[in-house]
């Protein structure tokens, strides 16, 4: 289709009136073409720069940009010019002292990817790009057709690292015990429930995502496994732009998004506003055998289950950004989150004896409601020096989320038409949040670089659960003291560090240190139990790369980590969506700490580039998930309650591929290989009232591997699908299946390439199930678990004075802006 030509020209001059006196109309004028591509795969790269400063005049400097095809034309006096080509993240070319006395033809320039460590690595792909750097990679999501439609959790299950199992819970590298924070803080949305804070943003509502695997003294040091940044759009082009987003789809996926900015050189606005309505059905089946203490079968009981979720949520953010001067900026940002949902829940129990003989039906329906609001205000404040990278920057926000849950839950017994009890739940979060942040940083020479700064997380939630079973006798409803709970948790961490980098020729080094002062209150108000958990801990961590070529480089790193429990792992009294199967939290759960070491190698060719790592964590209280059997109510139920067991030692291999067999066709892949190993065991009371001791010790592997294929095809017409594999993973009472899920997708530009039409298929053959095994003393069980079934979504997209693949104008990456300063959140 043919793309709408236009030249962007952008003339710098700076002149004393002698020269413009000297610089006559009349000069001799000259005309300076050429076009700019990508050296690695010969894609011209628009809106690079090319400048042209006189040898002789320093102060006299003129220069343009090339357009969206990478062409530049450009008309300058006769003279003799230092001519410079640049694009960010790009090796510059430049030409000292080139007489320029004729029109002037450069041909195609080709721009090499910057390949040093403080640098960033780029592997470009059309729409989404991975960014690898020291301490990071950074997955831009562009226009990525997989998730349109879909939701923040959608565009973290497409990152390569990253998986996201079933019920919403995410991994890196296959490790759970992840810290998740949306524009560099931690999430207000539903409480602290983050997997279900993540189904609550749209997709379209994304930048691009951070994954650190090891992150520098500079991060937050919580997240044994890692950190994994979600930035949300912010537009920067200058004028009036933007992109509106509509879907539609089946399963009901309607939503309509749209991001648009104004920007000026004395500021920029800029919202982003989305409604979804979405339907998620579900199902699982858990089939059970009770055994004796003989290990003879007593009794079985098979469970179905179906559900199907109904969320309406509405997303806006409304954001100022006030250049006050040329090294100072201000920004503040608001946003606002409100959703409302349905999850009607029908389940059948089928009821047993020894000999298969059907017992008893009982159908027992939980009609849930809930409500979450959330608004948070954020002001960033940059003041930048003289110097390249040095600069000042100060963070404050401010944070308020309401999640309301209710549920009745009557239960019946099918056979004889009876009811058998009726339950309604209460759960009321509400949680306050504020963070306070400062970082400087301070270049030292051309290559040195020293950071320090502060950052204060203070946080309140409190969590007012109730159960109340309605009595038939009296006609009345009783509180159920065996699940009511009011859990208040505050936690204040204040944090000071300080940092280091430089490179000396071919090797460059990172080392640093932060020191985190934790005071968290976890109190149980119904029973009046208080509970004060008070500490401070060193966190160092080093980064050392050298580069052997242009090409290739490795690194070597280390960071000591800090998982605190929260949330569902904290409260003893969560849900009670089922009354056979139930998760208790551990409110006396102490914090883990991970040691964590890092080898990588990176690699590029001209079509291929090639990034691994091998890598190793040592957790010291490691959380495991302990199952047991307890009677609640006169029923056998089995309880899941994380406790501290031993340690955990986690090795894996872990590369990833980014090939261009050809210009129409890109193929990335990611592979993680790991063995974990725990030691430690775990002592109960069971039924009878006897001791009983897990051992927990236990080597299991697995693995994980993505696959995504891009191709252009005739017409215009792209098409794009990933594979996933998890591959089968044993613990100590059981164990996990392999799944496997594909998704599809096609696109096409209209209106001039000012449109986009996608379809895509998540889970194109509806296998995404968690199948689990558990082997106990006094049960086995086999579980099957469909969070969320295929799903059909079709979505139009339509941008405004903006191209589809533009590359804003951005000044020049310095080590500041690669190596952990400039506008990077963490802290």
């Amino acid at each position: 289709m043919k793309k709408l030509k236009f030249a962007i020209t952008l003339l710098l001059l700076s002149v004393s009136l002698l020269s413009l006196a000297q610089e006559r109309p009349q000069a001799k004028k000259v005309k300076i073409t050429g076009k700019i591509t990508e050296k690695s795969t010969s894609l011209p790269l628009g809106y690079a720069t090319v400048t042209l400063q006189n040898s002789k005049r320093p102060d006299i400097i003129t220069g343009g940009m090339t357009d969206e095809n990478g062409v530049f034309t450009i008309e300058a006096n006769a003279g003799t010019y230092d001519v410079k080509f640049e694009f960010i993240s790009f090796k510059a070319i430049e030409m000292k002292q080139l007489a320029i006395q004729e029109d002037k033809d450069f041909g195609t320039v080709a721009l090499e990817a910057e390949a040093e460590m403080l640098d960033a690595v780029e592997i470009r792909a059309e729409r989404s790009t991975v960014e690898i750097k020291l301490d990071k990679k950074v997955y831009n999501v562009g226009q990525d057709m997989i998730v349109k439609g879909g939701t923040v959790s959608d565009v973290l299950d497409n990152v390569p690292s990253v998986s996201v199992d079933v019920e919403g819970n995410v991994s890196l590298r296959g490790n759970e015990n992840v810290r998740i924070l949306i524009d560099g803080k931690p999430s207000g949305l539903g409480g602290i429930n983050i997997a279900d804070a993540l189904k609550l943003l749209p997709a379209d509502a994304v930048d691009k995502v951070e994954v650190i695997t090891n992150p520098s003294a500079r991060y937050d040091a919580e997240g044994g496994g890692g950190i994994i940044n979600i930035v949300l759009k912010k537009g920067k082009n200058q004028g009036i732009n933007g992109t509106v987003t509509a879907t539609t789809g089946d399963p009901a996926n309607h939503g309509f998004t749209g991001t648009i900015n104004y920007k000026t050189e004395q500021f920029n606005l800029f919202t982003t506003q989305g409604y979804s309505y979405r339907k998620g059905p579900g199902n699982s089946l858990t089939d059970t055998e009770y055994l004796d203490e003989n290990g003879d079968i007593t009794s079985y009981l098979k469970e179905r289950r179906n559900n199907e979720r109904l969320n309406k949520s509405y997303n806006a953010n409304f954001g100022l950004e006030w250049y006050l001067d040329k090294s100072t900026t201000w920004t503040n940002t608001f946003s606002y989150r409100r959703s409302s949902g349905e999850n009607p829940d029908n389940v059948f129990q089928h009821k047993y004896d020894a000999g298969m003989n059907l017992q008893s039906i009982t159908n027992r329906f939980s009609d849930e409601s809930e409500k979450d609001e959330n608004v948070d205000f954020s002001s960033n404040f940059i003041k930048k020096f003289k110097k390249d990278g040095h600069q000042l920057t100060v963070d404050v926000s401010f944070s308020q989320s309401d999640d309301d849950e209710n549920s009745d839950i009557p239960s019946r017994d099918v056979l004889n038409n009876l009811p058998i009890s009726d339950q309604r739940t209460a759960n009321i979060q509400e949680q306050n949040r504020t963070l306070l942040q400062t970082d400087y940083v301070l270049p030292i020479g051309e290559k040195s670089q020293f950071e320090a700064g502060y950052r204060g997380n203070f946080n309140d939630l409190l969590t007012d659960y109730s159960v109340e079973n309605f009595n038939y006798g009296t006609g009345a409803w009783e509180n159920d003291p065996q699940f009511t709970n009011t859990l208040e948790y505050k936690e204040k961490v204040n944090a000071l560090y300080t940092q280091f980098g430089t490179k000396i020729n071919k090797m460059s080094y990172l080392v640093g240190l932060r020191w985190e002062d934790s005071n968290i209150d976890i109190n149980q108000l119904t029973q009046n139990i208080y509970k004060n958990k008070k500490y401070n801990n060193f966190f160092p961590s080093a980064f050392l790369a050298y580069e052997f070529s242009e090409s290739s480089s490795a690194s070597l790193s280390y960071s000591r980590r800090i998982s605190r429990p929260r949330s569902r792992s904290i409260n003893p009294f969560s849900s009670l969506s089922s009354n056979i199967n139930l998760f208790r939290g551990n409110p006396d759960l102490d914090p883990s700490m991970t040691d964590a070491f890092d080898f990588g190698y990176l690699k590029k060719w001209n079509q291929l580039t090639f990034n691994t790592s091998m890598y190793f964590n040592r957790t010291q209280d490691a959380v495991q998930f302990v199952r047991n059997t307890e009677t609640i109510n006169g029923t056998a139920v089995l309880v899941t309650s994380p406790v501290n067991v031993g340690t955990e030692d986690r090795f894996g291999f872990e590369f990833t591929l980014s090939y261009n067999p050809y210009k129409w066709w890109r193929l990335n892949s990611n592979f993680n290989l790991f063995r974990n190993q725990t030691k430690g065991s775990y002592t109960y009371t069971d039924l009878s009232g006897a001791s009983e001791t897990i051992d927990f010790s236990n080597t299991a592997y697995s693995w994980f591997a993505r696959i995504n294929s891009k191709i252009n095809l005739p017409l215009g017409i792209d098409w794009q699908a990933n594979t996933t594999y998890n591959a089968p993973q044993t613990n100590a009472q059981g164990r996990s299946k392999g799944i496997i899920s594909a998704n599809l997708a096609f696109s096409k530009d209209v209106l001039k390439d000012k449109g986009t039409v996608a379809l895509n298929v998540n889970d194109l053959f509806n296998s995404r199930k968690r199948i689990t095994e558990t082997n106990l003393p006094t049960q086995n069980a086999y579980s099957e678990m469909q969070w969320r079934e295929r799903q059909i979504t079709l979505s139009f997209t339509y941008r405004f004075n903006k191209k589809k693949n533009e590359r804003e104008k951005q000044p020049r990456k310095t080590d500041a802006d690669t190596n952990g300063g400039g506008e990077e959140y963490g802290g």
